[in-house]
């Protein structure tokens, strides 16, 4: 016994022309997560320094 292969036909949606389209991009950034981390640590370490040095007003 043999099987029927299906017709392909659009779906509803694509023949009314209801289709939505995606580009998909490459464009991510890419950061490593050890730089986020050192980036975070430095960031606070000038809030505290310059929390010392400039009195609040």
């Amino acid at each position: 016994m043999s099987k029927k292969s299906k017709r392909q036909t659009p779906s509803l949606a694509s023949a009314a022309g209801l289709v939505r389209f995606f580009e998909e991009t490459d464009l991510k950034i890419a950061l490593k997560p050890h730089l986020i981390i050192i980036t975070g640590f430095v960031f606070v370490a000038l809030v505290i320094a310059l929390s010392k040095l400039v009195p609040p007003m």
